[in-house]
């Protein structure tokens, strides 16, 4: 499939999910995953398939890099869910100066979480990303990850702590097929349907610059039903982009049972 034919599905998607939704407030809301690098341990509503989507310009030395990421989420029960996400699209320069297009790799996610009240909770995640990338906008090989999560979120306040671990189908020559990773993402409302979000995370892998990255973020969620979202990140270590600027929304495709 096209590039032109995912993104052209996506926006169709969004179209029939709000008119679908516009009228009706009775159904729980939408269970927002981005803009952080951080999860949250909680699961959206049983039954209720979901979609994220957005446009995000990443810039690192020199050269810029435009993705469309997506990801569609669905819980079976309250303790069990699926993620699938990847990129639409993706355009970036290459040193020699020319330019690739093409879709990104797909991850595949199974999710469990386990609330310890009504306002905490654990998460765990087990993913692979397949390599349907053309080669140079991807590694060309299978990586597995494994996420655990702590999240608390009273509904004014929320904090998402993700310890991962990574083993990676492709390292280079002197370097660890294995990569850490550690984020935390905090979250408070500042006006009415208006939150902030701020994040540090990091990633290291032996043999490889390490990778430390600031990001913040503003949401705005005019129903329940929608969340839209605008931010940047700011590379702090080497290894990391210089930065990127994102925006992005949240909406319910469906009932599905």
């Amino acid at each position: 499939m096209k590039p032109s034919v995912h993104i052209s599905l996506l926006c169709l998607l969004s179209c029939i999910s709000l008119a679908s939704y516009a009228d009706d407030e009775k159904e729980d809301g939408v269970t927002p995953y981005r803009p952080s690098v951080s999860n949250t341990a909680f699961l959206p509503q049983t039954g209720q398939l979901e979609l994220e989507a957005g446009f995000t310009r990443s810039r690192s030395d020199g050269l810029y890099r435009d993705s469309v990421p997506y990801l569609l989420k669905l819980a079976f029960n309250p303790r069990w869910g699926v993620l699938l996400g990847g990129d639409a699209h993706l355009r970036q320069q290459n040193d020699d100066g020319s330019t690739q297009r093409g879709i990104g790799d797909t991850s595949i996610t199974l999710k469990y979480a386990y609330a310890l009240d009504d306002k905490r909770a654990l998460g765990l995640e087990f993913g692979n990303k397949l390599p349907t990338a053309k080669f140079g906008l991807g590694s060309g090989k299978t990586d597995y990850v494994l996420n655990g999560i702590w999240s608390y979120d009273d509904g004014s306040r929320a904090l998402d702590i993700n310890l991962n671990t990574s083993r990676l189908g492709f390292a280079e020559p002197g370097s660890s097929a294995w990569q850490t990773g550690l984020s935390a993402a905090a979250s408070w409302s500042v006006a009415e349907k208006t939150d902030l979000t701020a994040e540090l995370s990091t990633a290291y892998r032996r043999g490889t610059a390490s990778q430390h990255q600031l990001l913040m973020a503003v949401s705005y969620s005019p129903t329940p039903k929608m969340t839209l979202d605008i931010g940047f990140t700011r590379g702090l270590a080497a290894g990391s982009p210089d930065w990127s600027v994102f925006t992005g929304i949240v909406i319910p495709l469906g009932k599905l049972f």
